[in-house]
């Protein structure tokens, strides 16, 4: 893509050119996207409003809408109560299928042990950063405590390196995480694409931050697709260049499934 590419203003949308006709499907990243991001990944929660809306979008595209998350799979049931969706967690090292079949990253995590002792005693010496532990991986979030970023980015760097090529490390919105590098969500994209009741279909993607510009990637080259940006103050510049569709928030994005 031209780096001059200008993003399109979601009231002009290119959801125009899909919405005759064709018939589509839908990828969700969560947090920072559905939801705002809060303090903690456990402080927030799905009130009904957002549940009914995402109810009536999925049965009006015939349940060809997926969760596309960094939370684990257990998580993102927990938070929508939607257990038999099709849905990504970890990155993509989970995925649950149309059929209910879980697909689980093949990685060796007995590795991540060390580094997660070694984690734990630095969130211990970091009052007000928090570690997610994952089954595949973990998170460093660092919301709380902004004025450590580049000494606990530096730690978790440095902790990563023996892990690799198996394990790599992935950047967010405060948070800093390791995780197969094997897994991506790009990867999960392309896996429901070749499954009812995605294949065939016209995809949007829907992301806010740099651990969705692969999913944006995955998309790119597919007649039709629709990338959507939910932007923010944290949001990476480089995430514009890659949406056709830029929000400012996620109440603005909401608007925009509505009129979907």
């Amino acid at each position: 893509m031209s780096a001059t590419r200008m993003p399109t203003p979601f009231h002009l949308s290119p959801l125009a050119r899909v919405a005759s006709g064709d018939r589509l499907c839908l990828f969700l990243d969560v947090d920072g996207t559905l939801l705002e991001i809060g303090p903690t990944p456990q402080s927030v929660s799905v009130d009904e409003p957002l549940r009914d809306l995402l109810l009536q979008v999925s049965d009006a595209l015939d349940r060809a809408v997926a969760l596309v998350s960094g939370r684990p799979l257990a998580s993102l049931d927990d938070l929508f109560g939607f257990t038999s969706w099709p849905a990504a967690g970890l990155h993509g090292g989970e995925r649950r299928d149309a059929t209910g079949r879980v697909h689980l990253c093949d990685v060796d995590r007995g590795r991540l042990e060390p580094v997660r002792d070694a984690l734990r005693r630095l969130v211990a010496e970091t009052p007000g950063a928090l570690l997610e532990e994952k089954s595949h991986g973990l998170a460093l979030h660092y919301r709380a405590v902004p004025e450590f970023e580049w000494r606990l980015r530096r730690i978790v760097r440095q902790c990563a390196v023996p892990l690799a090529p198996e394990y790599h490390v992935l950047d967010g919105k405060c948070v800093i995480e390791i995780k197969p590098a094997a897994a991506s969500k790009a990867q999960a994209i392309r896996a429901f694409l070749r499954e009812p009741p995605f294949a065939g279909r016209t995809p949007i993607f829907i992301g806010d931050d740099t651990t969705d510009i692969d999913s944006f990637r995955a998309v790119e080259g597919l007649e039709c697709a629709v990338r959507v940006a939910v932007v923010s103050e944290e949001s990476p510049l480089l995430l514009r260049e890659y949406a056709e569709i830029v929000v400012g928030s996620t109440g603005e994005f909401l608007e925009l499934l509505r009129r979907l």
